[in-house]
């Protein structure tokens, strides 16, 4: 049961939302426009705000979804292990040729479920840094580090090792970003020249 269970994590994180609403709504491979990385920020660069609303809040169900698998069947198990999962999957995703996003949305989920107060502290430690800088990216990354500090200072958290490697990980998933950052291409949230990106829904069906 238990492996069937991490399996069934892994294969909700692992359903491309941004994929699947780019191909339905606009015809588009996302992976193809803007940064190229099916996730919630590049969906509302290309694809607009209608269409990110709907990726964040499904991408944010598959981590949630996959943390509550091991409440619902009575396992004896961390919902946080079951929801990492899903955020492997995400992004790796078997079903998008392991081309998936950058972990924030469906993290966000499994913190929800695991612990909600860590959700509230990494989210509005991810809106502030994005405030402060308007680089989503270090919003992304502060995710990370703010789990691995609060742990690290807070006795009942006992997670210390697995936020290190997760802050590692979301640092490698976000290298181009620091690469682009470096070059001095790595665009702000309020860059005006992002409206470039968009792309209107095929057939003109639904307007995001």
């Amino acid at each position: 049961m238990l492996w069937l269970l991490l399996l069934s994590s892994y294969l909700i994180g692992s359903i491309p939302t941004a994929l699947i609403v780019g191909k339905l709504v606009f015809g588009v491979d996302i992976r193809d426009h803007g940064s190229k990385n099916p996730g919630a920020t590049n969906t509302l660069r290309v694809l607009g705000k209608g269409s990110a609303i709907i990726v964040v809040l499904v991408d944010i169900g598959k981590g949630a979804l996959a943390a509550y698998l091991p409440l619902y069947f009575n396992l004896d198990v961390e919902p946080l292990y079951f929801g990492l999962i899903a955020v492997v999957g995400h992004c790796y995703p078997v079903f998008a040729g392991f081309r998936g996003g950058k972990a924030i949305a469906t993290t966000a989920g499994t913190l929800a479920v695991a612990s909600f107060p860590l959700a509230l502290l990494a989210y509005a430690t991810f809106f502030l840094v994005i405030f402060l800088t308007k680089y989503v990216f270090f919003g992304s990354i502060s995710v990370g580090l703010s789990l691995l500090i609060y742990s690290y200072f807070s006795p009942e958290i006992k997670f210390e090792l697995i936020f290190l490697f997760f802050t590692l990980f979301l640092i490698y998933l976000h290298r181009s970003n620091i690469r682009n950052l470096i070059l001095g291409i790595e665009p702000k949230i309020n860059d005006k020249n992002l409206i470039n990106d968009r792309i209107p829904p095929k057939n003109n069906g639904l307007k995001m």
